[in-house]
């Protein structure tokens, strides 16, 4: 059964969700796991969705088991993060944003988005770009994102909550950042956090672990990152509109 099972109650003002699911250079969740162990934050729930793989997950020097998809929370910031251990087909991707869409609608919740596009870059910062659906959130707005510069779309489990916010008329933000199209990308999970999470959140989330400690985290996601390139089309991803398509 389509759920969100509680697991600890956590009082929440105007809450904003962060979600963070594996995509092009695993910028989503390299950021979502960095906001969780940051901000200390509490387990608040477990998704139980259809779509999901039938899969028990645990974490390192802990026996015990968890569902692959799970909600996080901490009340002083206000943040709820989706945390995912597993990718979502496509052929689910729809049927999971409509089991998310609910609850999202009964808490009323502010849906920030996170995908990677995939660019060779040089030196310099990733660029962040931002799209919205909805009528506006004034949060949103004083982020001050910059648009895309060319035309494009959202693929993946991200590109179907997106889609459901559009249908619904559901206020959401797409956060898009420039990415290692083959390798995870610490760098880019910064900008996404200080560049777009940050000022739409109004906090200041420390990001020196992510940047001092990028060749450590890249070892450590390259596993991940291979199963990944196996089965891209799974991936949450931004990507250039072609022409001639």
């Amino acid at each position: 059964m389509a759920r969100i099972a509680i697991v600890e109650e956590v009082p929440l003002e105007d809450p904003i969700l962060v979600e963070g699911f594996p995509g092009v250079g695993l910028v989503g969740k390299i950021a979502a796991d960095h906001l969780i162990e940051t901000y200390e934050m509490l387990h608040y729930a477990n998704v139980h969705c259809e779509g999901l793989p039938r899969v028990a997950t645990y974490a390192a020097a802990d026996g015990s088991l968890r569902t692959p998809v799970r909600l996080y929370a901490d009340p002083e910031t206000g943040l709820l993060v989706l945390q995912s251990d597993v990718p979502v087909h496509p052929a689910a991707a729809v049927e999971f944003a409509g089991c998310l869409a609910g609850w999202i609608d009964e808490e009323a919740v502010l849906s920030v988005y996170l995908s990677g596009l995939a660019r060779e870059r040089d030196a310099s910062p990733p660029e962040l770009y931002g799209v919205t659906a909805g009528a506006g959130d004034p949060r949103v707005a004083a982020a001050d994102l910059e648009a895309p510069p060319e035309s494009g779309l959202v693929s993946g489990p991200t590109g179907a909550m997106l889609a459901d916010a559009l249908e619904r008329d559901a206020s959401a933000v797409g956060l898009i950042v420039e990415s290692d199209p083959q390798f995870p990308d610490p760098e880019a999970s910064s900008t996404l956090i200080e560049k777009g999470i940050d000022p739409i959140a109004g906090i200041d989330t420390p990001i020196e672990g992510l940047t001092d400690q990028a060749e450590e985290i890249r070892d450590a996601k390259e596993a991940f990152a291979r199963r990944m390139q196996q089965a891209s089309e799974e991936s949450s991803q931004a990507e250039p509109l072609k022409m001639y398509q």
